[in-house]
């Protein structure tokens, strides 16, 4: 799934380690959600959504598998 995770990030200033930190995941899980190789649970986008003050759907990008 695409998203805006680094960017935000980065926009506030923070490490990777520091994400982690605020919404009790390890730095390994930051790294795969910002490359796209992690789904992320619903209460982790709602902390990473918390962090960034925005709604989950501005963070996260969700693309149609097709069947």
């Amino acid at each position: 799934m695409k998203n805006h995770v680094r960017d935000l990030r980065m926009q506030y200033g923070l490490s990777q380690d520091a994400l982690a930190e605020k919404v009790g995941v390890s730095r390994q899980t930051i790294i795969s959600l910002e490359k796209g190789k992690y789904n992320p649970s619903i209460m982790l986008a709602f902390k990473l959504a918390r962090v960034f003050r925005c709604q989950i759907e501005d963070l996260f990008i969700y693309e149609e598998e097709n069947t």
